[in-house]
Order: C-alpha cells, then structure tokens, then sequence
C-alpha cells in the first residue's frame, strides 16, 4: 500500500495535474473535518423548479437531489454512452443521506444553476449513494485517499469516459467547485490525451492497490493475536476512553476484539480498556440522555459533542458490545444500556412493512414553517428551554447533573458555523450522587426528579421537527441488527428481542431474497428492491442468522446460512488468492472489484466471511469450510502480521480458529424449565468460541444429525433436560445439572 501511495503521489505531480495542483491543495476540505468552511442554506431557492432522473430512483439520497438543475444521470449505461458519444469527462458525485456535508453541497452548489450550467456543458454528472452501491465507493474513494492523502464524504471525482479516475477531492466550496470545473474542462479540452493515458495508468495502479494483497511470509500465529492488543492499546485514551484524538469513533470491532483478548488471556487491562469507554460512551453525549440510542462520533477527544445521525449499523454493534460486557461483569449498567439501545431502534427505527431504517439523519428543520435546516437542533436545548418545561426547581438539579450551562456547553473550536452558541448537549456531568449531595436530596429522591425530567424533556422534544430518516432497509445492516436482538434475548432474557429478530428474517427473506436463484438484494425501499447484494449483504445476514438459531433453535434459519454461504462462495470467491471479492467480478461497469480489509465502522465483509466460515464448519462439518477460512485469513496474512490494528474483526476470526472451539449440545425441549435452566447457564456466560445446539426429538434434531452424526445420540437423561459439553466433537460426560454444566462451562482447557 505504501509504495502504491508514493506512485499516486508521482502522478499527482505530473505535469497534467499540476493546472489543478494549486485548486486540490486550496479547496479539497474533508467532509470530516472539523474545521470544514461555513455553507449556509441558499436563501430564496426556488423548490422542485427542476426535475432531473434521479425522480425515478428509490434512494432517498438520490432523491434529494433530484430537483436539483443539475443534469443528474444514475451510475449506469445511460450516462456512459453519453459521456463517450459527447467525449465528455464524467463528473461523479458519491454520498450518503445522512452526510451533512452531503446536504452543505447540494444546497450551496448542485442547487446552483450556474454550476449546473457548466456541469451540463462540460460533464457527464453521475450521482450515487454509497450505501446502495457500497462498490462504487470502494473504488473511487480509494483513488482520492491514495492521490490527497485523506477521503471521505461527498466524494467527487472525475473520470474519463471509460471511468477512469485523474481528479478527486471531497467537500468543495461552491466558488472553488466552479473554478474547479472551469480548469478541469478546459484542461480535457486541451491534454485530453495526456489525461487519458495519465488515467490509463493510475487506473491500472488503482486495480491492483484494491484487488490484491501483498504476500505474506510465515504462519499465522497467535503472537499476532498479541501484537493487534498491543497495538489497540497503545492508542488507548486513559482519561476519556476510546482511542486516540478527535474525532473519537466509537469502533465497535475493536471493543468486540479486546473483549475476546481478555477471555483468550485473562488480561485484566483488555476488559477495563473496554469497560471505561463503554461507560465514558454512556455518559457522553455521543449517547442520546434522553431517547436512548448512539450518534456516528464524537467530533472531539471526550465523547461531549457528537455529530447528530445515528446509523442502524452502529446500534447494533454497540447493542452487542453492551450486551457482552454484561455477559462478562454481570452489571447491570451494560445490560441496561444494551436495552436502551435496541428499545431506541425498535421505537424509532423500525420499518411499518418489517425490517430497520438505514439512519436517522444529523440535521432537522430549525423551527415549523421556516426552510432552513441545522445539525443537531433536534437534540440540544438552551437553559431556559429545559426551565420552560421542568420549572426552575427541578431544571437546576437536572442542569447540574447533566452538565447545562446559561450560556452553553459547546467548545467553540467544535462549532465552527456556530449552529450550537448558545446551546447544551446532554451528558452526565454529575452521578445522582454528587447530585443529592448537592442539592442536599436523598438519592431516591434526586434519581425520581432525573428521571421525570428526561421523560419531560424527552415529551417536549418529540413535539420538534424529527430528523428525516434514511428509510431504506438494507441487508447488511439488518442482519446485524438480527445478530444484536438475537444475542441480547438470550444474555437478557427478554423474548420480545427475538420475535422481533425472528421477524426481521423472515421480512428479509421474503422481500430482499430471490429463492429461485439463491440471491439476496442489496436494499427495500417504495415497494421494491435496488441491486444486488454485496459480500457484506451475504456476510452480515448469515452471521445473523447463526446467531438466531442459537437464540431460538429454529433450524430453518441455519438451513438458510448455508444456503447463503454456498451462493456467496459461488459470487465472490477469490479462487486464486483465497478471501472474498466485495461484489460480483461479473459487472462490466466496475473497473475493478475490491477487497476491503479495513474493519472501521463495520466490520469488513472479509472479516465477517472467515468467522463465518469457521462458525459454519462447526455447525456442519465441513472440512471445505474450514479451508476456505484459512485461505480467507491467509489472503491478508500479510496486514495480519504487520498492522493488525487494522483488523481486529479478523483477529478475532484468527481467535476463534486458534480457540478450542466447544460445541454445546442440550437435549430437550426449548419450552420446558429445565431446558431453560441449561440454557441460561450458556447464555449467562461470554464463551465467544463456541456454537451452542439444540436436540429436540424432532425435525431440526433430524437437520443437524445430518451434518453432525453425533447428534443424533442425543437424548434427554432420565426425562431431564441434559447438556453435552463437546470439543471437536467429542463430548465428556452429559449432565442433567445446571451447576455442574457451569463447571463444565467455566473449565479451562
């Protein structure tokens, strides 16, 4: 990667990008940023004055700019044909709805018919939402982060005819944007064909920075495993939790890892790193006080001011990092927080049709009737907001607790358009405790008044404009959100968790699978879905399912996994290198398909694909399975071995093959207590190496017997519910005891 970066460093140099050299280094600002330039709403905006085709798409980004006067063309034929019959560069335009810099963009530029103009003159303008094509973006983002050393979203970047990139940046103002295209279309006018061989070439640099992996010497071995701990924890921030700078991201897959790395090794260190930024998260206003639920991120060091959306991807991480953490500490704050997690995306996330929205968005309308729009109104109050509905009493000690200030508790360098002067977001400054002590309260009584004044709050903040909500559903998302109320009904004990999962499943297979051809779609929305789905949509919808056969015992969903793990390796196996491509090789519009490795805010779909393979091969047997996860976990061996800070969802794939693996077996039947009392001794305990089965008498015994013989010996003991506790496939002997199946349990190999 590193040489391929100094190689794009040599053609960002070279004589063709030097006209743009002087534009890229003055306006290619990262929509992350913190310190992204002022961009108001246009003033006087004429609404729906255009129409263009993205009207007929069903993405609600695309949709947003579907008014817009520029000539918008959805990634497709239609747009290709036309950039080469006019030998018109393509301008491509990638986004996401709940983007904030997304929304600065399209109101200040692309609602701007003299960008427009020149867009249409020069241009082929294609716009894509980098959720529905998750390809796409892949592609191109890795060419701006090789070619200016950072990306993000919008993501604009222009390409030749034949959707070959030579110019990217993200977030431009809209007077550097016009310069911006005025230099790049007189510079095709006059270089075309030095722009053309110049892109021909990083094209081909580009297909093998994302579709290869350099090799790798040596086995993998568990000092690897090692180093990604030693590597996390070195970023590890001891006051605040989390890891490293602003902006703080919360990683999930990272907390999942070291979680796992404190059952591997009893490393004390690894669980309270986790544990204190999971209560730091907690008290944070990167956590909703009131309606429950995650923002994105924290746009500084501690977790005070977040940026607004909320993803369904990180509810259900998080839902399952809480959910573990109780598992581990038996405390009742993780298990807690894991419930108002998942009571936040079944109350506001949930679909009427079935399944789970993409995303709440960061922005709302600032008030009834006006058409402007701010990040997080929706979610901070001044003080006298929060005094005009608790009364001056009771709002100075909920101010207190929660850290409200006369005149706002934003740092200034976290505003910089100053959307929030003036305004508070909560967080827990003050345990009711501390607070009691205070206002000299029994604690009781202190915890009542903070409770009735968030349901206050809460009350009086509903009557606001919501944020728009990204409703389509994707597959990938909801298999994760599958996995999260699967796990949270067993270590909770709460049924409603797994009828709504056992709900999302079925929604998913009738709306988002093809059954006559095995395949699933990317995404459900107005009635119909999109494309077709994506490794991640494989990945993520069986590890979902895995887990909810070992929630409920429905063998039908296991049956589905393997159907689905079958249609996977037939899609994107990489039969050569090992590991998965990202999407079909079969599509001819897609330079190249990618091989994400990079477990950042979700887990990369390879990671996924290798703990399900091992996984799968537990449950079934199959020796193909168990290789084609080594020859996943091979296939990047080499940033294994170097960087495993990188991927710590793969490091704990590795984890799990190095682990002794336990099956656990209960014979019974699932609605008796003595089944149950088996069961809440596995699922009370955080034994991430393992697969847990049910032998019921009847047909899933049957299913399972036909994978795994030994199964079919499985019977209850003296008309008692009975546990198998087996490694490789061979049991000690059965107990009918749940105490002496935690024993068993909690035995160390």
């Amino acid at each position: 990667m590193h040489k391929l970066h100094e190689q794009f460093k040599l053609l960002r140099a070279s004589a063709l990008l030097v006209v743009f050299a002087s534009a890229i280094d003055a306006a290619s600002v990262s929509a992350q940023s913190s310190n992204a330039p002022s961009a108001e709403p246009r003033a006087g905006t004429p609404q729906y004055r255009y129409t263009n085709r993205l009207i007929h798409a069903k993405s609600p980004y695309l949709l947003l700019h579907a008014h817009n006067p520029v000539d918008w063309y959805p990634w497709g034929d239609e747009a290709f044909e036309k950039a080469r019959k006019e030998n018109k560069p393509i301008f491509l335009s990638i986004g996401y709805f709940t983007c904030h810099w997304c929304h600065v963009m399209e109101r200040e530029s692309y609602s701007d018919p003299g960008i427009a103009a020149i867009l249409k003159q020069y241009f082929v303008s294609i716009k894509v939402d980098r959720e529905e094509r998750p390809d796409i973006d892949r592609l191109y983002i890795a060419y701006v982060e090789a070619t200016t050393g950072s990306a993000g979203w919008p993501l604009n970047v222009v390409l030749t005819p034949e959707r070959k990139p030579f110019f990217g940046g993200t977030y431009f103002p809209s007077d550097q944007l016009k310069s911006l295209l005025e230099k790049v279309a007189d510079s095709w006018g006059k270089q075309q064909d030095s722009i053309t061989l110049t892109a021909g070439h990083a094209a081909q640099q580009l297909i093998q920075m994302v579709s290869k992996q350099p090799p790798a010497t040596g086995d993998l071995q568990p000092a690897i495993v090692d180093l990604a701990y030693k590597q996390i924890s070195s970023a590890y921030d001891a006051t605040n939790g989390g890891f490293g700078g602003a902006p703080k991201f919360p990683r999930p897959v990272a907390l999942c890892f070291l979680l796992r790395y404190f059952a591997r090794t009893g490393q004390r260190d690894a669980l309270e790193m986790t544990l204190r930024t999971l209560r730091r998260m907690e008290s944070g206003g990167i956590h909703d006080q009131l309606g429950g639920g995650f923002h994105r991120y924290s746009t500084g060091a501690t977790w005070l001011v977040p940026h607004f959306e909320k993803m369904l991807y990180d509810q259900a991480q998080l839902a399952i990092v809480y959910t573990e953490a109780y598992q581990i500490t038996h405390d009742r704050f993780y298990a807690n927080t894991a419930r108002s997690i998942l009571d936040f995306t079944l109350r506001e996330m949930h679909q009427p049709r079935g399944g789970f929205a993409s995303a709440e968005d960061a922005d709302s309308r600032i008030a009834s009737g006006k058409p402007e729009t701010g990040e997080g109104v929706f979610y901070v109050w001044t003080a006298k907001e929060i005094e005009s509905v608790l009364g001056s009493q009771d709002s100075a000690v909920f101010e207190y607790a929660y850290g409200v200030e006369s005149g706002g508790n934003v740092p200034a360098q976290q505003d910089i358009r100053g959307e929030l002067n003036g305004k508070n977001v909560l967080y827990e400054a003050h345990s009711t405790d501390e607070t009691a002590k205070k206002f000299s309260l029994t604690v009781q009584r202190t915890a009542e008044k903070l409770t009735n004044g968030r349901r206050a709050l809460f009350e009086a903040r509903s009557r606001r404009p919501r944020p728009p909500v990204d409703d389509k559903i994707v597959t990938a998302w909801n298999g994760m959100m599958i996995s999260a109320l699967a796990r949270a009904s067993q270590a909770l004990r709460e049924p409603r968790y797994l009828e709504r999962a056992q709900a999302t499943a079925k929604f998913l297979e009738s709306h988002l699978y093809n059954s006559k051809k095995g395949k699933l779609w990317r995404s459900f929305r107005a009635g119909g879905p999109s494309v077709d789905g994506f490794l991640d949509d494989y990945s993520d919808l069986i590890s979902g399912l895995l887990d909810l056969y070992q929630a409920g015992f429905d063998v039908h969903w296991l049956t589905w996994a393997v159907s689905l793990e079958e249609k996977q390796d037939q899609l994107f196996r990489d039969g050569k290198e090992g590991g998965y491509f990202d999407s079909d090789t079969s599509d001819p519009s897609v330079l190249s398909p990618t091989r994400e490795s990079y477990d950042g805010a979700e887990p990369a779909p390879n990671s996924t694909a290798a703990m399900n393979l091992l996984r799968l091969a537990q449950f079934t047997d199959r020796a193909a399975w168990r290789d084609a996860a080594y020859k996943t976990l091979s296939a990047f061996a080499s940033l294994l071995q170097s960087n495993p800070e990188a991927v710590p969802a793969l490091v704990s794939a590795l984890d799990f093959r190095l682990a002794q693996t336990k099956q656990i077996l209960i014979a019974g039947d699932p609605r008796s207590q003595d089944t149950r009392d088996l069961l809440r001794q596995v699922n009370s305990r955080f034994l991430p190496n393992k697969i847990l089965l049910l032998a019921d008498g009847g047909a899933g015994q049957q299913q399972l017997a036909r994978w795994l013989p030994f199964v079919a010996g499985a019977h209850r003991s003296k008309d008692r519910a009975t546990a198998y506790v087996c490694e490789n496939y061979v049991c000690r002997l059965p107990t009918a005891a749940p105490q002496v199946l935690a024993r068993l349990l909690d035995a160390k190999n």
